[in-house]
């Protein structure tokens, strides 16, 4: 039986206010108007109802697994059924929410499941069949609503978390000192209320969940994890995850954090100190995503091409308001961004005159961060 907090996760409203999405039969069930509603992932072969006595209108019916009589009634009075792929697939296009890492390293057909979806992506990664690309981009859509149901934008496009996105180098080592500082940026963050983001994979990104997880237990249980992590520094090291379930072990119960991964480069493990993980297939849709939503502020530690080119998508996302706010940009590497790269210099050049060009940073310290953001918090367009 669902409690009262689950039923109300499995009947969840729209932006629009007359849109309804069900993920559950606990909250169709009783249900006899189901105009503007969808219902997703819901196995309607065990039940019975007599749906003639329901409302329909503009009603869809996602992934829900059903008997024909059942299909050919719901048809019948008029609703829009998409049913679940004929051949098993790896992972679930109708998706009802966002992964976790327990669920991402679990055995599926001897090796984890992660892994046996990536390889079942990279089998035609470029140039998928059409009925592969649409399963594709219809399990995307369903990260996406998982995102809007976990972050609450408001009308405006404002989330109900304080978003901080921390962007850097994949190889970056456990044992790097900005490893070290982009962890306790991020603890100090998560202690000051900010929602802590990364792309969730290794490096940079694993410093970002693992300093937001560890920040109900403090800086010197950090220090302790980051001993234990050193044992494996790259992520292609014996005993990489280990480590970091040997620290989720001495650390049971750590903050909120969210990452937003890819297969498009699934090489590269997702790391395990995420509690909310978005894996799209899309890395173009991922990586807007990222940028969009840590409307709070993006911290840039040291990184290569693929952070230099998100530090420029967010500096256009600025230039020209795209997301309704100019956000604060804050690099973490004063010898890389000022000495060289010259990236901080040009943004300086780029953004003289505009309205987010007081909202750039450049620093090498955690704390000079946290106290920039709380005194440039996101600054509404117009």
């Amino acid at each position: 039986m669902l409690s009262t907090n689950n039923f109300n996760n499995a009947m969840t409203k729209f932006d629009h206010p007359q849109e309804i999405l069900i993920t559950e039969w606990a909250a169709l069930q009783g249900r006899t108007d189901l105009t503007n509603c969808t219902v997703q992932g819901v196995d309607l072969r065990e039940q019975s109802r007599d749906w003639d006595q329901c409302r329909i209108g503009n009603t869809a019916f996602l992934g829900c697994p059903m008997d024909l009589e059942t299909e050919l009634q719901l048809r019948r009075i008029g609703a829009h059924i998409y049913p679940p792929p004929a051949q098993p697939l790896p992972y679930n296009p109708f998706r009802k929410a966002l992964y976790t890492w327990q669920e991402l390293i679990a055995p599926v057909e001897g090796k984890q499941a992660d892994l046996h979806i990536y390889e079942h992506f990279s089998a035609s990664k470029l140039n998928p069949p059409i009925n592969e690309a649409l399963w594709q981009r219809i399990h995307d859509h369903s990260i996406d609503e998982g995102l809007r149901q976990l972050l609450q934008f408001d009308a405006e496009g404002m989330t109900n978390r304080r978003c901080v996105g921390i962007m850097g180098g994949h190889s970056t080592l456990r044992t790097d000192p900005y490893f070290e500082k982009t962890a306790l940026t991020a603890l100090l963050l998560a202690k000051a209320g900010y929602f802590v983001v990364s792309g969730g994979g290794p490096g940079i990104m694993e410093a970002a969940n693992l300093g937001a997880y560890l920040s109900p237990y403090g800086a010197e249980a950090l220090k302790q994890a980051l001993r234990t992590l050193k044992s494996a520094p790259h992520y292609t090291d014996p005993g990489y995850h280990e480590a970091a379930q040997a620290v989720l072990q001495d650390y049971p119960d750590g903050a909120e954090n969210l990452a937003i991964p890819t297969w498009f480069y699934g090489h590269e493990p997702s790391n395990l100190f995420a509690s909310h993980i978005a894996k799209y297939f899309s890395n173009s849709i991922r990586e807007d995503t990222l940028l969009a939503i840590s409307l709070y502020g993006i911290i840039c530690a040291p990184g290569s091409a693929g952070t230099t080119q998100e530090i420029f998508m967010d500096a256009t996302q600025n230039h020209y308001g795209t997301f309704n706010y100019y956000s604060p940009m804050v690099f973490l590497g004063r010898q890389r961004y000022e000495i060289e790269t010259l990236i901080y210099p040009l943004l300086r050049q780029l953004a003289w005159g505009r309205e987010y060009y007081d909202l750039l940073c450049l620093t090498d310290k955690p704390e000079e961060v946290v106290h920039f953001l709380q005194a440039h918090p996101p600054r509404k367009v117009g």
